[in-house]
């Protein structure tokens, strides 16, 4: 028959056993990639509080930066996400994607090959190429949505409507000239002014003519037949 020690000890061992399965089955549960690492500069903040550098970034929370601020979200291998200054976005991420929902101001995605990543504001969706490694930056404005490509090829989704925005190129999405808001500062974007046409060039042109004919005949007409008359009054 067992001693009391040797009871004792087979059921100390059982425990063990029992809580090293829990432990290890509630390990292998939570997502491996729950959180980052933040950098921030100037005024940040993190769901409405004030954000510190070298931080944990919890998945689904809300960065928003002042002016002249900005924070950067190191995602290890998945990726990073650079938020600019004033701006606000919510990002949420796994080990294999990286989404971002853009309420103002601008980011910039770097996604590693194999990590789908998107980025949506009120105007469009942005979608990277999850079979490569891109870098793009999607700015929202008041009415549009610019989207710029570094590295790789993304999509700028607006409605039904999918356009391929590679390397080097860029994309906009909404309208610019929607009452209310400030002019779009990008050059090339903003749209054309009325005055700077070629046909107030013709009317301009056609006025100086009218303008130079006009005062040519007046001095015609006073050095016609002698100068002015003087009528002498009647005696």
């Amino acid at each position: 028959m067992f001693g009391k020690n040797s009871i004792r000890k087979i059921v100390t061992s059982l425990t063990a056993i029992a809580v090293w399965c829990v432990y290890s089955t509630v390990a292998f549960a939570v997502p491996t990639a729950t959180g980052g690492d933040i950098t921030v500069i100037g005024q940040v903040s993190v769901n409405g509080q004030t954000a510190v550098s070298n931080s944990t970034f919890l998945t689904g929370s809300t960065v928003t930066t002042g002016a002249d601020s900005s924070a950067t979200i190191s995602l290890g291998k998945t990726g990073r996400i650079e938020v600019l200054a004033n701006s606000s976005v919510t990002i949420t991420f796994s080990a294999g994607s990286i989404i971002g929902v853009l309420n103002e101001g601008k980011v910039r995605v770097s996604n590693a090959a194999g990590v789908a990543a998107t980025v949506t504001t009120k105007n469009a969706t942005v979608i990277a190429d999850a079979g490569q490694a891109d870098v793009f930056t999607v700015e929202a404005e008041c009415s549009h949505t610019h989207v710029d490509t570094a590295t790789g090829l993304v999509t700028m989704r607006e409605g039904t409507s999918d356009k391929q925005v590679a390397a080097g190129s860029s994309a906009s999405a909404g309208n610019v000239e929607q009452a209310g808001c400030k002019p779009c500062l990008r050059p090339g974007s903003a749209p054309e002014t009325a005055v700077a046409g070629w046909p107030w060039l013709l009317l301009l042109a056609a006025g100086a003519a009218g303008a130079a004919v006009f005062f040519g005949t007046k001095s015609e007409d006073t050095t016609l037949g002698g100068g002015a008359i003087v009528v002498s009054p009647a005696r």
